[in-house]
This record gives structure tokens, C-alpha cells and sequence, in this order.
């Protein structure tokens, strides 16, 4: 039992070497460190998501317009190609008076005509039906038959004082493809 009031001797002694309360202050500033960093790197991670989740949005936004403008695009080509069409071409020049060409001459690259160019030719017996799209009617009360509009072809009007001509018969091009 004498060896406790020794310890106790040398313990109290090792007490007052050491200054009080540095184990408690030296452990305050890593604490504070490291709790600075685990907030810091969570603020960034939540600042990164938030611009990673912009990001996508902004992306889907501009896919959606994309597939928008890819859309009209292939419409207005659709709509560009039913009027390049060759017999849309031929109604359209028609409905506006024009009549096919005769016959061509070409100039060589000296001078000299080949061919011998005809005259247009007024087609007067031809006439081209207009088909007008139906009206709208508003339905009518009940009881009382709704008349359908039908489409009807309108004549091409002839002019008085033309007359049919034919044209020369037509020779073939020495050259071909043109």
C-alpha cells in the first residue's frame, strides 16, 4: 500500500509541470478545421449539382427546340419539293398562260446555228380542270338537309381569233442531253 501515495506524489508532481487545460485547447482549432472543410467541400458539392443540373435542363431545352426547327425544316422541304415537282410546274405555268415552247435552235461554239427553232404553238382545245377546295358550311339545325359543295372544272377560255397551228416536225439533236 505504499507504492499509491507515491503515485500519487508523482502524478500530482507531472500535473504541475504540464500547464492546465492544453489537451482541451490544442484539440479546438483541428476541430474547427476540419468542420470548416466538411462544410466547405459539401457547399461545393451542392453548388456543382446545381450547375450540372442547369446545365441539363438548358440542354433539353435545346433539344426540344432542335427537333422543333428539324421539323419545320423537312415540312418546308416537303412543301419546296410539291412545288419543284415537273407536273406542278406545268399546272402552275398553265394557270398563269403559259404555253409550252416549240421547237429549240442552238448556237455552236462558232457561230453556226443547229437546228431549226419552231414557233409556240397555242393549244386552244386543252383546258385543265381547277378543283377549289370545299367551303366550310355551318351545320344547319337539325331536320334540314346540308347541301355538299361539289367541285366543278372550269374551261380554259379560247381566244376568238386564234387559230390551231402545227407545229414543224421536230428533228433530233445530234447532241445528246440537250
Amino acid at each position: 500500500m505504499s507504492r499509491k501515495p507515491e503515485l500519487r506524489g508523482r502524478a500530482a508532481r507531472l500535473a504541475r509541470l504540464l500547464p492546465a487545460g492544453t489537451g482541451q485547447a490544442a484539440r479546438t482549432p483541428f476541430v474547427l478545421l476540419v468542420v470548416l472543410l466538411l462544410g466547405g467541400g459539401l457547399i461545393g458539392l451542392l453548388v456543382l449539382n446545381s450547375a450540372l443540373s442547369e446545365g441539363a435542363f438548358r440542354l433539353d431545352d435545346l433539344q426540344k427546340n432542335t427537333k422543333s426547327l428539324t421539323d419545320e425544316e423537312q415540312q418546308l422541304q416537303r412543301d419546296v419539293d410539291a412545288y419543284a415537282a415537273p407536273d406542278a410546274l406545268q399546272r402552275r405555268a398553265r394557270e398563269l398562260g403559259m404555253i409550252p415552247g416549240g421547237d429549240p435552235a442552238f448556237l455552236n461554239p462558232n457561230g453556226t446555228v443547229k437546228g431549226v427553232p419552231g414557233a409556240a404553238a397555242r393549244q386552244t382545245s386543252v383546258s385543265i380542270p381547277v378543283v377549289r377546295p370545299p367551303e366550310v358550311i355551318a351545320p344547319a339545325p337539325t331536320g334540314t338537309p346540308t347541301p355538299t359543295p361539289t367541285a366543278t372544272p372550269t374551261p380554259t377560255p379560247t381566244p376568238a381569233n386564234s387559230t390551231p397551228t402545227t407545229a414543224p416536225p421536230t428533228q433530233p439533236s445530234p447532241t445528246p442531253g440537250r
